[in-house]
């Protein structure tokens, strides 16, 4: 689940003020017994977890004492997954979890502390749970000593909106609360080793566009890297994300992302090493193609069948052919985790790491990215052009190659906009409907022919053979508009004003 909270740093006489103001009118505020809670957190010798924003802890006396909380792009917004466990061991199913961060390191204690938690629920009235504020002292301990101490108040939204706890944040800054920096615990515990840089470098977030093309492709190869560290765990828990896309997508899209762009920056690069890495991260993508593909099938199956509502389809057949795809997703999963656990895997990891802190560069690359990125665009860009020379009777085989070339081409402008401005930026998100449109044709092709392959392993059965000739008619018609609409949405992105800054 996630969890949103804020802290705040208060000295010793600080006392929680009466918070009931802050809430809807019937609300109450529900002091708590204070409770003392025995942590002790996990990490690799050098702090990879701390670092990277992530926390790995047994709490004794929890239900499901072993929790790990991983960072999220918001700020105090945190995915907390909780098990079961005993105390000292920490479970498998977290090593794994955190494979990418810990990279075959021991987890180890590494920080032990007691805390004292005064706790108010902040009600409506029918008692509905809206936040919670947890005042806490901690202490931190070394063996039995008490190395240091400090008192912080949390303030945890539950069912409450986010001006909720925008109020309470005011009440507490006014009894005299100090907001800061959101630093957890165990940060402040392991102290200042834990808020060195993490392994993985990040991008810096924005490029000058003064900047070399070497600070350009650098930027670029640790955004993408980024991405695949991020889902790495998210891909394992199996959990839809918030925005109802998956973890296994974006993980792809960044490994996609990676190869495209090294493909795009290949003259600027070490060409044996990006040659290299290309080939590793195929690996993975193509593991990761697998379950992607049989995700997107049963989504397709569902919007399929439900096209028409005044022409229901038998669902019987229907659950047939998800049951299939069910077993062809659980096989794919099944392998992807088993590569994401294999010696392979790590290594890859290292390389990447390696990849995001010096790509290897030509010292052509220290020109001005403005430059000489857009001659990096020109090639892509041109098999585009040819590719989408398409008529509505060509085959599927040729649409589909127009989508492979259209995707090359978007990714490599998304590669310079950050540097070359509205410009790039403006036909990188013509493109992307380019490449909407032209996935749309794909999807539709791929599952029109394995609703015909899937009736055909079951042989007799004449419902699902009826059902998989409706569904194939439904997809064909979807490809069918796909191809009357592509003139004007490849027209909308081949506009001169568009291009302009392409070199002829």
């Amino acid at each position: 689940m996630l969890e949103e909270e804020r802290k705040f740093e208060v000295d010793p006489a600080f006392a929680v003020p009466d918070l009931t103001g802050c809430l809807p009118d019937g609300g109450r505020v529900v002091a708590k017994p204070p409770v003392t809670l025995r942590a002790t957190y996990y990490d690799t010798t050098d702090l990879r977890l701390a670092r990277a924003g992530v926390s790995l802890r047994h709490r004794h006396g929890d239900d499901a004492p072993w929790t790990v909380k991983l960072p999220t792009d918001t700020t105090g917004i945190r995915r907390e997954i909780s098990r079961t466990g005993r105390a000292g061991a920490v479970p498998g199913e977290f090593v794994r979890l955190l494979t990418a961060l810990h990279r075959g390191a021991p987890l180890a204690p590494s920080a032990s502390m007691r805390t004292v938690r005064r706790r108010y629920d902040l009600c409506d009235a029918d008692d509905q749970l809206l936040a919670e504020i947890a005042d806490d002292t901690v202490r931190v301990l070394s063996g039995r000593r008490v190395a240091s101490t400090f008192r912080e108040v949390e303030v945890e939204r539950y069912a409450g909106r986010r001006a909720l706890l925008n109020k309470v944040a005011d009440a507490l800054r006014e009894a005299g609360a100090v907001e800061g920096d959101f630093v957890p615990k165990h940060v402040r515990a392991m102290g200042i080793a834990a808020t060195t840089p993490p392994d993985l470098t990040p991008p810096s977030g924005r490029v000058s566009p003064k900047a070399s093309a070497a600070n350009a492709i650098t930027e670029t190869l640790r955004r993408d890297i980024g991405r695949i560290f991020g889902y790495d765990p998210l891909v394992r828990l199996r959990e839809p994300l918030p925005d109802g896309d998956t973890a296994v997508h974006r993980m792809r899209v960044g490994c996609r992302r990676l190869r495209s762009d090294l493909r795009t920056f290949r003259p600027l690069l070490d060409r044996q090493w990006a040659d290299g890495l290309r080939a590793d991260v195929k690996w993975l993508a193509d593991l990761l193609g697998g379950a992607r593909d049989a995700e997107v099938l049963r989504s397709r199956l569902e919007r399929t069948a439900g096209t028409d509502p005044l022409a229901s389809l038998d669902e019987t057949a229907l659950t047939r052919f998800d049951a299939d795809l069910a077993d062809r997703q659980e096989e794919a999963l099944s392998a992807l985790e088993a590569a994401l656990d294999s010696p392979r895997y790590l290594e890859l990891l290292e390389r990447l790491l390696a990849a995001a802190r010096a790509p290897r560069l030509q010292p052509a690359a220290d020109a001005p990215a403005r430059k000489v990125l857009p001659g990096l665009v020109r090639k892509p860009w041109r098999r585009l052009g040819k590719a989408t020379a398409l008529s509505a009777s060509d085959p599927d085989g040729a649409w589909h190659a127009a989508r492979v070339r259209g995707k090359r081409a978007r990714y490599a402008v998304d590669a310079v906009a950050a540097v070359l401005g509205s410009d790039a930026a403006d036909l990188a998100e013509a493109l992307a409907d380019v490449q909407d449109l032209l996935g749309e044709h794909q999807d539709a092709a791929v599952a029109a022919d394995t609703w015909l392959a899937i009736s055909q392993t079951h042989a007799g059965n004449h419902a699902l053979a009826v059902t998989a000739g409706r569904l194939y008619e439904r997809e064909r018609a979807a490809i069918r508009r796909v191809r009357e609409m592509f003139p004007a949405v490849w027209k909308a992105a081949n506009k001169p004003r568009l291009t302009a800054w392409l070199p002829s």
